[in-house]
């Protein structure tokens, strides 16, 4: 545990992502290695008061924060990794330098935040340039026995679990020396006027739930309750007013809020994951003309690719580390949106590359046809 697990009434990203380790059992003749998270995820509509039909709909759902399985899972399929690579004789030194390359994720339910997700880790390919783990995320059918519905005891690991609610295929790669590098201008010299314009710290904090209403009713108090990260959302309404969608920009710049371990770059990877999930779909609501009018988001599928080697994504924790996210919206039709999001290191290198699409829908008019997805 960080020594720094809550800072501002906000767990750090080592405390909310903290797992444990369950007996191994053996399916086909395969080990499969489980885990059990421990902390509560995050429920972005809890910072909305109840003080109407609309908001009482937010708050009913009560849905934890979709980052929160997508980075566990990984960080389930990373601790995987290594304990299976620690057991092998067979491997030379190269072998053990893998790191985290990719996660392509699935959400097929809602995530409820009342209970610990449980954590299936299968070994689908262990070539020694490419090594590929599917995750699968259950979730118990009743409450945690802790009824402060978190720091989730071992004794949940044996409630009946329910279906299926996110899959993961997440890939690892030894590093390598590079033959060639190539990326476009840096987000901090083409939005340089802009970014200069006050220190990162003075732009807003990103909104918990940024949809326009909300934001409008509700603005950010003081420090966002989002955890383990310091989120602030540039004010880009000049640059995107009058270009079509496909040219909007969204920028969030984050920091740490809390140092992580410099010797495991994969917690740093799945630390940028969580961050990048936040509020994608509502900035496409919005960007899309629904921010008054919204009526539903869901993820379905986001993957995160990563582009350097892994420990050339590292975040520094200080004052000045301030990444950028900066998100795009190339498409919508069917009640399905896309983000594509670039991730940018303080000194301006392209790290990594969200792509995510879900579901993004206006509320329906009275008397209009609603079609099926």
């Amino acid at each position: 545990m960080s020594p720094n697990a809550v800072v501002d009434g906000r767990l750090s990203f080592q405390e909310i992502m903290s797992l444990a380790s369950l007996p191994d059992q053996i399916e086909n003749g395969k080990i499969v290695k489980r885990y059990m998270s421990q902390r509560r995820a995050w429920c972005p509509g809890e910072s909305i008061p109840v003080t109407g039909p609309v908001n009482q709909n937010l708050r009913r759902r009560e849905a934890g924060y979709g980052g929160h399985v997508y980075s566990q899972a990984g960080i389930a399929a990373s601790r995987a990794f290594g304990e299976t690579q620690a057991t092998r004789t067979d491997l030379s030194s190269s072998l053990k330098k893998h790191g985290i390359h990719t996660i392509h994720g699935y959400f097929s339910e809602a995530g409820i935040p009342d209970r610990p997700f449980i954590y299936n880790v299968l070994t689908i390919a262990a070539n020694p340039s490419f090594h590929n783990m599917l995750v699968t995320a259950q979730q118990p059918l009743s409450s945690s026995t802790n009824e402060a519905g978190d720091h989730f005891p071992i004794a949940d690991a044996q409630l009946p679990l329910g279906p299926v609610c996110f899959t993961a295929l997440v890939s690892f790669r030894p590093s390598i020396a590079s033959q060639f590098v190539a990326q476009e201008t840096s987000v901090q010299a083409r939005f340089a006027d802009i970014l200069s314009s006050r220190p990162p710290s003075a732009w807003k904090p990103s909104p918990d739930v940024d949809i326009d209403k909300y934001v409008a009713e509700f603005p950010v108090q003081g420090v966002s309750t989002f955890p383990a990260m310091d989120v602030r959302k540039v004010d880009l309404s000049a640059f995107n007013k009058g270009k079509p969608l496909h040219e909007r920009r969204e920028l969030l710049m984050y920091r740490l809020i809390a140092p992580l371990p410099a010797d495991n770059p994969d917690v740093h990877f799945f630390a940028h994951a969580y961050q990048a999930d936040r509020n994608g779909l509502l900035m496409l609501g919005n960007n899309a003309g629904f921010g008054y009018n919204f009526g539903r988001a869901a993820s379905l599928s986001y993957s995160f690719v990563l582009h350097v080697n892994p420990e050339d994504m590292l975040m520094a924790y200080g004052e000045d580390e301030w990444w950028i996210e900066e998100a795009c919206f190339p498409r919508v039709e069917a009640g399905r949106g896309v983000i594509q999001a670039k991730i940018w290191s303080p000194k301006g290198v392209h790290v990594a590359t969200e792509y995510q699409d879900g579901i993004v829908q206006r509320q329906w008019k009275h008397g209009e046809r609603r079609e099926k997805l």
